[in-house]
């Protein structure tokens, strides 16, 4: 089906949340056990976990997985919690393991399957069998060469959760792309802020004047905007090629991207915790962790062609430059908006006609919470 884009529209009364769903603890921990402990969680690119034994520890609702590519070329998400006493596993956020994960505490060793291998003076144990102790795993699922993991017991497959995306984005053949640069920000707010000031352009006129020069803020037009998933695009100004520095690019189009995609960019909210940007020439992936109620991670990665970024003297820096700059004023705004909401002054405001993807997450976000 051709997707369909229109501008924004927002239903008669829309206003913002009322300010205990940014600042009430029941309210964040409500959100672990509704959202993120049921949800599938971006947790970076398939890339990072390329070779048997690569791994990254993610933090997904308070649990420490430790995710890891087997010998079998499988990935998998185990809980980073030894069987025997509870002990932390690993420690280090990344690196390789040498074919076997052994609990620091007593060395109790296991495969990378998460199968027990050693269980060191267990032979007297009663009743003791080491196949009924395998470290316990969450489900792992791959899309367009991104890692995601869910928490839940059974959860619903990634196939039909994501399908109104599965060949959205195919034609920037974005399995394919690897990262050129990655930065970690902290922000003192909300995650929902993050996610809510992303979907709206409103505010670019008068918070980005560099994007503004090269992108209309009222050019977006939105083919998803109601569920999980939000977005659409915004165009790009005549003989603007990306959304870099100087509005210019030496990269080529990524995979069969052409035509009208030439002159426009692509936003997408993946709930709860991705945030996808694709131009013409590269994709950004924003990750969102919440790490408190008003504090929260952010790494955003930079993609680019493969063989592109492997020639000597590859420089992203024009793309990168111009991001830093626009996240980091976003993330300062968003900082603004919390210290705000948590004022006894501040009761919910309405939305701007340009705001209805915002209107559209908050519905979304209630309904799941109220579920």
């Amino acid at each position: 089906m051709t997707p369909v884009f229109r501008p924004a529209t927002l239903p008669p009364g829309g206003r913002t949340l009322a300010a205990r769903w940014y600042l009430d603890a029941g309210v964040a921990q409500h959100e672990r056990e509704r959202i993120f402990s049921r949800s599938w969680i971006a947790i970076g690119r398939e890339e990072h976990f390329a070779e048997p034994g690569a791994y990254r520890l993610a933090e997904v609702a308070g649990e420490s997985l430790i995710v890891v590519r087997g010998g079998d070329g499988i990935l998998r998400a185990l809980f980073n919690v030894c069987r025997h006493r509870g002990t932390r596993l690993c420690t280090e956020p990344a690196g390789v393991l040498g074919g076997s994960l052994q609990c620091p505490y007593h060395a109790w060793t296991y495969g990378l399957d998460g199968t027990l291998k050693v269980a060191r003076n267990m032979e007297g144990a009663p009743d003791f069998q080491r196949v009924n102790y395998p470290l316990k795993a969450a489900a792992v699922a791959e899309w367009e060469g991104f890692a995601f993991v869910n928490l839940a017991k059974r959860p619903e497959p990634l196939a039909s959760a994501f399908a109104p995306l599965l060949d959205r984005f195919a034609r920037w053949r974005l399995g394919a792309l690897r990262v050129g640069r990655r930065i970690e920000y902290d922000v003192a707010c909300n995650w929902k802020l993050v996610f809510q000031n992303y979907s709206e352009c409103y505010h670019c006129p008068v918070l980005h004047p560099q994007l503004e020069r090269f992108s209309p803020w009222d050019s977006g037009r939105n083919d998803l905007d109601e569920g999980p998933f939000l977005g659409g695009y915004s165009e790009l100004r005549d003989r603007v090629e990306s959304l870099t520095a100087d509005g210019r690019t030496k990269r080529a189009p990524l995979g069969d991207v052409r035509g009208d995609d030439l002159a426009r960019i692509y936003y997408y909210t993946l709930f709860p915790t991705m945030l996808l940007s694709l131009h013409p020439d590269y994709a950004m992936a924003h990750y969102v962790r919440p790490l408190a109620l008003d504090q929260t991670a952010i790494v955003c990665e930079w993609l680019f062609d493969a063989r592109a970024s492997a020639t000597p003297g590859f420089d992203p820096s024009d793309a990168v430059e111009f991001w830093d700059l626009t996240n980091r004023q976003d993330w300062r705004i968003s900082e603004l908006s919390q210290a705000g909401i948590a004022s006894r002054a501040y009761e919910p405001g309405p939305y701007a006609p340009a705001e209805g993807l915002l209107h559209a997450f908050d519905r979304h976000y209630l309904s799941v919470m109220e579920r």
